[in-house]
């Protein structure tokens, strides 16, 4: 009385067939789930908070209301850049990584050509205060190839750079000293691309190598900006690490418009992070 229809019964050759392929579909998905399983390299999310000790060498030139700026070959002193990154792993494959940090330091450069102050020329030398401030935050979408303790990122994005040059001009116009300020600001997105590569000695003790360029060509702003860094993480908590490494930043802009104003900037030295990661 429970014997199967003729019509649904399965012939043996069927059956194993069937059996077979059962097989097949259930190794292929424990491979695949074992193949998606992020890198030990990887963290699903993480912000990194620090600071970037940077050797700074530095070009400006603008065309100001009094004249034009130049601070040929500077070599301030090392300063400390505040910088954060964060990283958010999307799936087993895809990634979004965010960095940003701002350089604002004050500079004496000389004061070249006809020096005007209040629309009078300026006799002999004028000396002036400036106040460079630049702003760099980068957002990529990166995917992730390779597994285990290696993997291997391309980034693709937009980079966001806002710079701006504050000056005050002092010198002698008719004998008698006279000041006056002005200001050259620009800003502008651009299109980025990040490589990076990341090693996992164990899961507390990782390294990793770091590239992107950003260039921008039309409108008034064109340049380039690249940079890279090698470094290596520490994690002695679960999710509370430590993160030091070594990079350099280079950055040249010129804006072109009825006045002029060009910014090269190189920055190296090592950077420390407290990171956590979730």
């Amino acid at each position: 009385m429970f014997a199967q229809p003729a019509s649904t019964r399965l012939s043996p050759p069927r059956q194993r067939r069937l059996a077979m392929l059962l097989a097949i579909v259930g190794v292929a998905a424990t491979g695949s789930a074992a193949h998606a399983e992020p890198s030990v390299a990887l963290d699903r999310a993480s912000i990194s908070l620090g600071a970037f000790y940077a050797d700074p060498r530095i070009d400006i030139g603008a065309d100001t209301q009094f004249g034009r700026l130049d601070t040929p070959s500077s070599n301030p002193k090392h300063t400390t850049i505040p910088r954060i990154k964060a990283d958010l792993l999307i799936g087993e494959r895809h990634g979004l990584a965010f960095d940003y940090y701002r350089y604002d330091k004050n500079y004496t450069p000389t004061l070249s050509g006809q020096t005007i102050i209040n629309g009078q020329p300026v006799t002999g030398t004028a000396t002036a205060d400036a106040d460079l401030r630049l702003d760099l935050a980068q957002l990529a979408y990166k995917w992730w190839l390779g597994a285990d303790k290696d993997t291997f990122g391309i980034g693709l994005g937009a980079a966001y750079y806002s710079a701006r040059l504050d000056g005050t001009a002092t010198g002698l116009v008719n004998g008698v000293s006279a000041t006056a300020r002005d200001s050259v600001s620009e800003h502008a997105f651009a299109p980025l691309l990040e490589v990076a590569w990341c090693h996992a000695f164990t899961p507390q003790v990782r390294m990793y190598l770091e590239a992107s360029g950003i260039k921008k060509n039309g409108g008034t702003i064109n340049g380039h900006i690249y940079g890279g860094n090698i470094g290596v993480e520490w994690f002695p908590f679960q999710n509370i690490g430590f993160v030091a490494d070594y990079g350099i930043s280079k950055i040249a802009l010129r804006r072109d418009s009825s006045r002029d104003a060009d910014l090269n900037i190189r920055l190296t030295g090592p950077s420390a992070y407290v990171k956590m990661r979730f």
